[in-house]
């Protein structure tokens, strides 16, 4: 997924918070070096949204951590969540705010259309 992000082709909304996740996350498994690098390139990327998300959903009841990435797709209008974490298919059961939830697999034929 990662490379297919750096091509471009799609925009994708990112947080203080989620940044701050995925830095700790990838500096723990690689090193602290590769999650810094990791997370300036995703702040430098032209198809990054830059989004605050201002208010706070609770959406996700089994993980309230995922909510982040909740509340910044809905900051930014994303179309669709790509996930293959279980917790979010509290999404499917919720009429509004709608988000789509999609695996890697399906957002990658959806790019493909």
């Amino acid at each position: 997924m990662f490379d297919v992000l750096l091509t471009n082709t799609f925009q994708f909304g990112i947080s203080t918070e989620i940044l701050e996740e995925y830095k700790e996350i990838v500096g723990n498994f690689f090193s602290p070096e590769v999650g810094a690098n990791i997370v300036k390139t995703l702040i430098d990327r032209p198809n990054a949204i830059h989004t605050i998300p201002y208010y706070k959903w609770h959406l996700i009841k089994s993980d309230i951590d995922d909510n982040k990435f909740i509340d910044c797709a809905i900051a930014c209008g994303a179309d669709y969540i790509i996930t293959e974490d279980r917790h979010f298919r509290d999404l499917d059961n919720i009429p509004f705010p709608k988000l789509v939830r999609v695996s890697l697999l399906e957002f990658r034929e959806i790019l493909n259309e």
